[in-house]
């Protein structure tokens, strides 16, 4: 596998080798392997970007499925993004991009890690090499995993000797810049315009209290049985449930039927939290989101030694997380029935993992034109 591996890059930078001549264009390029279309974030910052005369933003999202079709697929738009690697001025990721990190890039070239998620609660990168959930040591060496950024984002300054641990790298490339998405959970007015959005293609979610779980990509499981225990505990004369997962997840509830049960495709999920009354979860990111959205939060945490064995946090995660913690579906709806959380806690947790939250869009767009001059 090694020896594939290292012909396979060498192939890559030879092809390089002949792109790199191409002339550099005052173009930002955003790269993402999360999903086939646009995050949030990317879309924010984009709609300003293309305000400005003179720059050119160029969007690859593509996801890295399973199976061999995919991979192959995958290969050929390697070579797409090589071609802007070498004609772009900055490259903003949202994710490990391959081409990014193996390659030899031009030196005016500026490589910005933007991770798709806020805060940094669970365990990644080289914090978790050779265990459950993480990479192989030495598949992580071969491919430079993380390397060549220029510079990194993070929430919270709480946040950055977790990131310098996760991308092993050195903490003055690290800057304080919350994600784009920050504006629209704590702007009044914004999510008020995409609850509306939300709610205008599901009706049924103005009748009643919104129930929102959205459980963490399992590497090596499978959340149907958790998702169908939850919903055997729902009063659907009172609520509606929304069930938001990553899109790699795998889940079948076709057997229950409920016309009070939304398995949403179309939304994000930090979207879906403007029409939340209540948010359920275990070990995703998205804790951070909903309490900067002031929302009740429940961590629904049936495999909590499991996940501690293969992957772990950064966090203290029973003393910091800012709700109930259960390996038991009835106790989080019975909390959810009794209206029972602890709003301060849930401010002090944002407060302490997201430092700024005002204009964090126009902050990392003006850090993006400040290093393309």
């Amino acid at each position: 596998m090694s020896i594939i591996i290292k012909l396979g890059i060498l192939f890559l930078n030879i092809i390089y080798l002949f792109l790199k001549p191409l002339p550099t264009k005052n173009k930002i390029t955003f790269i993402s392997r999360q999903a086939n279309s646009p995050s949030i974030d990317i879309k924010m910052l984009c709609d300003q970007l293309n305000k400005i005369d003179d720059i050119r933003v160029v969007v690859l999202c593509k996801c890295l499925e399973s199976g061999i079709k995919s991979k192959i697929l995958y290969i050929f738009h390697m070579f797409k993004q090589m071609y802007h690697l070498s004609t772009s001025k900055v490259i903003v990721l949202d994710s490990y991009c391959i081409v990014a990190s193996i390659l030899k890039h031009k030196k005016n070239l500026k490589i910005i890690q933007m991770w798709h998620g806020l805060g940094s609660m669970k365990k990644f990168g080289y914090s978790i090499l050779d265990s459950g959930e993480g990479r192989s040591s030495k598949i992580a060496k071969l491919m430079k995993m993380h390397e060549n950024y220029n510079y990194v984002f993070v929430s919270s300054k709480n946040c950055i000797d977790y990131l310098s641990e996760a991308y092993k790298c050195e903490k003055d490339i690290i800057r304080v810049m919350p994600l784009p998405r920050v504006d629209l959970l704590c702007n009044s007015e914004l999510s008020e315009s995409k609850r509306n959005d939300i709610i205008k293609h599901y009706p049924i979610l103005k009748d009643k209290k919104n129930i929102l779980y959205a459980p963490t990509f399992r590497k090596n499981g499978n959340d149907t049985d958790a998702i169908t225990e939850l919903i055997n505990n729902i009063n659907f004369d009172k609520y509606n449930f929304i069930l938001k997962t990553h899109p790699l997840t795998e889940v079948n509830i076709e057997n229950i039927y409920s016309k009070n049960i939304i398995n949403d495709r179309t939304f994000e999920t930090l979207e879906m939290i403007t029409v939340a009354d209540y948010v359920i979860t275990d070990y995703s990111a998205i804790i951070y989101e909903v309490a900067l959205n002031k929302k009740p939060i429940y961590f629904y945490t049936y495999d909590l030694d499991d996940y501690k064995d293969n992957r772990n946090f950064y966090i203290n995660f029973e003393k910091e997380v800012p709700g109930l913690i259960s390996y038991n579906a009835s106790d989080i709806i019975k909390d959810i029935d009794n209206n029972i959380y602890d709003m301060e806690r849930i401010n002090i947790f944002a407060d302490k993992y997201v430092d700024n939250k005002i204009n964090c869009t126009k902050k990392i767009i003006d850090f993006i034109l400040k290093i393309m001059n």
